[in-house]
């Protein structure tokens, strides 16, 4: 079982990046996918989540210029970040779930994770 983000960086205020994440080894397709971040001294907290369908959520922080999607044949997904801002610098991981609880997912609900991506934005 393995995800594998990519596509973090730096950036100025006002950028766009777009983070991928591939998932494999996973016995059945985890339906729930979400990406995280987390900054020192903070938990982890949820920034978005697709679900099968299609469906997705998104912290209130991030509502309108994040955008969560996901490939399900090529068993990727995708967080594409716009009009970006200091603090959203963090370490951003990817997460997979068997199923979306409902909002954006909390760390808990996530049963694999990857490694992280960091992701500085600069003022």
């Amino acid at each position: 079982v393995q995800l594998v983000e990519s596509g973090g960086g730096s950036v100025q205020a006002g950028g766009s990046l777009r983070l991928s994440c591939a998932a494999s080894g996973f016995p059945q397709p985890k339906n729930c996918m979400g990406w995280f971040r987390q900054v020192p001294g903070k938990e982890r907290e949820g920034v978005a989540g697709i679900d099968s369908d299609g469906n997705t959520s998104y912290a209130d922080s991030v509502k309108g210029r994040f955008t969560i999607s996901r490939d399900n044949a090529e068993s990727t997904v995708y967080l594409q970040m716009s009009s970006l801002k200091p603090e959203d610098t963090a370490v951003y991981f990817c997460a997979a779930a068997t199923l979306c609880g409902g909002g954006v997912p909390s760390p808990a609900e996530m049963v694999a994770w990857g490694q992280g991506t960091q992701v500085t934005v600069s003022s």
